[in-house]
């Protein structure tokens, strides 16, 4: 892709981020805060495809954006009232958040700064060094050194324990 084309499109992902990251945060409804996070990890899957890692970007929308937000409506369901608001907060909550907001962006801005970025014809960044899936695959499911098996495994049983607090927290007593 022309690199004209990838910083309009990377300006616009990036914008589109940030300002839905201040939406699921500042929102009063736990339901579009949801809808808000969903649409930022949307973006983050754009990302990914910028760079034209597609394995990646499948996992961003089928694994965070398809089952942690679902997870997250799931339990905003079995925990709220219908038509529960979200209490104000204190005034000094404001301050340090945004005190912490500053921190951060400032952190960001020197590493920015600091940092000299090159964008050439890097062959990288056209994504032919892509590692093959099979590779993947074997790293994940494997039980090797350095494969993902037992950390796979521990992941699918928190997964569970988060279900079956779910059912205990929404069976009628």
């Amino acid at each position: 892709m022309d690199p004209i084309i990838n910083l309009i499109i990377f300006i616009c992902l990036g914008v589109a981020s940030l300002v839905l990251s201040v939406l699921a945060v500042s929102s009063k409804s736990l339901l579009r805060s949801a809808t808000y996070l969903l649409l930022v990890l949307i973006c983050t899957a754009g990302f990914y495809l910028l760079l034209n890692y597609h394995f990646l970007a499948a996992v961003q929308i089928s694994v965070y954006a398809g089952g942690v937000v679902i997870l997250f409506i799931f339990a905003i369901f079995l925990t709220n009232a219908k038509g529960d608001i979200l209490q104000k907060h204190q005034t000094r909550k404001y301050v340090f958040g945004g005190l912490a907001a500053i921190a951060g962006i400032a952190i960001t801005a020197f590493a920015l700064l600091k940092h000299q970025f090159v964008y050439s014809g890097n062959t990288s960044m056209d994504g032919d060094q892509e590692i093959n899936m099979q590779v993947i695959g074997n790293a994940l499911m494997g039980t090797e050194k350095y494969q993902y098996i037992l950390p796979f495994e521990v992941l699918s049983l928190l997964l569970l324990a988060c279900i079956i607090g779910g059912i205990l927290i929404a069976r009628k007593k």
